[in-house]
């Protein structure tokens, strides 16, 4: 054993044996077996009388089976990475090599010359080689694997069908072997009980976490084209996590087609941005392609989390020049060198400044005179702007008329205003200075559809909730205090909020931008609320953390428990795209919102909170405080 055992750790720990020894174990085996089956047909005696002429017969054989293996390529396969269609090639090679005998046999009598075989010795010459250099293969992979399987994570696979099968079996064609197949999982009642490749198929019930644990399993992998059914199945996703089942899945079901090989490092361990449930989002990049091709775009806030987005998937259309910016000079920084990474053909100009420096912004679009403006620089956090209403006039609603302005002054063709769901029914600064912002573009488009104002700027407002893991989102708050060891705070444990991710955003943002034909309000389908709490909780039981405790702090001031995407007086029209409708909101008039702006932003300069809150619940009356000190003046 301690022999085998040597020997076992000496192959294993090779890279592979040269193909000339694969060969040479090949070739052996052919005139083994040959030999063999002459001794079964003949007896020992006459055996041994022609022991020399036999095996210089079975050499002679073994051209023609040499000459299959070249056909096929047998000896170039790593016999510890042994899979079916090696064993096929085998086969194949051997049946080259056999036909090729039986053909010259006929033609050249050449059993003149050698030991006579008969044709049964040969056909059995043919099975027992064909037998023993596959099953040869197959042991050397089970001792590869059973050597490797120390170290690997047992796992489950869910799913038999949808690409199960096929993910299974790229698991154990991985190299380096990280997991090792120990059952799966099925929601079908007739496969339970059934055996694949080896293992269980075991019921997706009550039971199945007790069947996992008896295997000493503690992860389960969701195959691409199950993961949408498995995440919108919360029960069984928490029966899961709160019983510390890991759980691996892929970035996107569209990668992978079930049965190609699967680049198994896409692998990952799910995060919480992966549980929410939400339907895939189907956008038309090849028109928003077209649009921003070759063009010239400004994109402000180009270092923040939507806006860095928004450069990415801009930049990818190839367009002429990009202007990005930012006032924050670090990340706007990591923003320039990126974009010399990733996209060094794109000629981009990075610019660290804030919009509401007018002459500034005037010099940046008379130099580069963008075709679009995507404007993405706001304040955002509400509790920040709840105590300093005045920057947020100035940045938020004084930035966004500079560069509405400009856009129609330089021949901007389409301006897209990102806002959000806590610009409807405000109840903080910074919501109502959002529906500000977009009062004043609707108006200026009206204003210019009119013609009171010259120009041909098309004015589009995209309207959301909370996107994961932007600079304002509770998740990165969350991890940072799991990690400290909690409490985790919750401001309520009914609060709820729509999330979507980044990357989705901005891919409606930019369809959006391409069908809007000036003064709409998309709004986006957010999907499915989330309760914070259940957030929370979950992030808890993935991090493994079982002292962590979840505290209620109470609502912030400005805070509410749930986001509206549309007003009580508002309505929606469809558009082509499901997830993005139009909100038919009521018109301003242009003369009038510009002098009420002229008046706040003025307020705002004498930076008396209560007189700046208040002019801003004049402009937008459906503005009602919650839990801040501006509720006095609703009074």
């Amino acid at each position: 054993m301690d022999l085998f055992n040597k020997i076992t750790n000496w192959y294993f720990n090779k890279k592979a044996l040269p193909y000339w020894c694969v060969l040479i174990f090949d070739c052996l085996i052919v005139v083994s077996s040959g030999f063999l089956c002459f001794l079964v047909d003949h007896g020992p005696r006459m055996t041994c009388d022609h022991v020399f002429q036999l095996i210089g017969t079975l050499c002679f054989y073994l051209i023609f089976y040499l000459i299959g293996f070249r056909v096929m390529k047998t000896y170039q396969g790593v016999l510890r990475y042994s899979s079916f269609i090696d064993i096929h090639r085998i086969a194949l090679a051997n049946i080259i090599g056999i036909a090729f005998i039986i053909v010259l046999r006929f033609f050249l009598h050449f059993d003149e010359w050698f030991v006579p075989l008969r044709m049964r010795e040969l056909f059995f010459t043919f099975i027992l080689a064909t037998v023993v250099m596959c099953t040869a293969r197959i042991i050397i992979k089970q001792l590869f694997d059973s050597f490797h399987s120390e170290g690997t994570k047992p796992i489950f696979i869910y799913g038999v069908k949808n690409g199960g099968i096929g993910l299974a079996k790229n698991i154990n064609n991985e190299h380096p072997k990280r997991f090792t197949l120990r059952g799966f999982v099925s929601d079908a009642a007739d496969m339970s009980g059934k055996y694949l490749m080896g293992v269980q198929v075991y019921k997706n019930d009550e039971k199945l976490i007790p069947n996992m644990k008896a295997h000493h399993t503690r992860t389960l992998i969701v195959p691409p084209y199950k993961q949408d059914l498995f995440i919108n199945n919360t029960e069984m996703v928490d029966r899961l996590i709160n019983n510390g089942i890991a759980i691996y899945i892929m970035n996107s079901a569209t990668q992978w087609d079930g049965k190609s090989d699967l680049q198994t490092t896409q692998l990952h361990e799910i995060q919480i941005e992966d549980l929410l449930p939400r339907e895939e989002i189907k956008v038309d990049l090849e028109g928003v392609k077209n649009l921003l091709t070759g063009k010239r775009i400004l994109i402000t806030g180009s270092a923040g989390s939507i806006g860095s987005e928004m450069v990415r998937q801009i930049a990818s259309f190839n367009p002429a020049e990009m202007t990005l910016i930012d006032q924050a000079e670090t990340p706007q920084h990591d923003i320039r060198l990126m974009m010399r990474k990733n996209f060094p053909t794109v000629q981009t100009e990075t610019i660290v400044t804030t919009i509401c420096r007018k002459n500034r912004m005037e010099k940046i679009f008379q130099t580069y005179r963008p075709d679009y403006v995507f404007h993405a620089a706001a304040y955002k956090h509400v509790p920040m702007m709840e105590d300093n209403p005045s920057e947020s006039i100035q940045n938020n609603v004084e930035g966004t008329r500079i560069l509405a302005d400009l856009s129609v002054k330089y021949g901007v063709k389409k301006f897209v205003m990102i806002s959000t769901d806590k610009a409807v029914n405000p109840t903080n600064v910074m919501g109502c200075s959002k529906r500000i912002c977009e009062i004043y573009v609707q108006s200026l488009d009206d204003a210019e559809k009119k013609g009171l104002v010259k120009g041909s700027t098309q004015f589009v407002t995209t309207r959301f909730g909370n996107v994961l893991g932007s600079n304002g989102s509770v998740i990165p708050l969350f991890k940072d205090q799991i990690k400290n060891g909690g409490p985790v705070t919750v401001t309520d444990p009914n609060m709820i909020r729509y999330f979507m991710l980044i990357p989705e955003a901005c891919k409606l943002v930019l369809e959006a931008g391409t069908m809007g034909k000036g003064g709409e309000i998309f709004v986006f389908d957010m999907g499915k609320p989330v309760k914070i709490a259940d957030l929370a909780r979950r992030m808890i039981h993935l991090s493994g953390a079982t002292n962590v405790e979840i505290k209620y702090t109470g609502l912030r001031d400005g805070e509410k428990l749930y986001e509206e995407v549309l007003n009580e007086k508002e309505i929606t029209m469809p558009t082509y795209n499901e997830k993005i409708k139009i909100a038919k909101v009521r018109q301003y008039d242009y003369a009038d919102v510009c002098q009420q702006i002229e008046d706040l932003v003025s307020e705002s300069y004498v930076f008396d909170e209560m007189k700046t809150v208040g002019q801003m619940k004049t402009i937008v009356p459906e503005y009602k405080s919650q839990h801040s000190k501006y509720e006095v003046l609703d009074k």
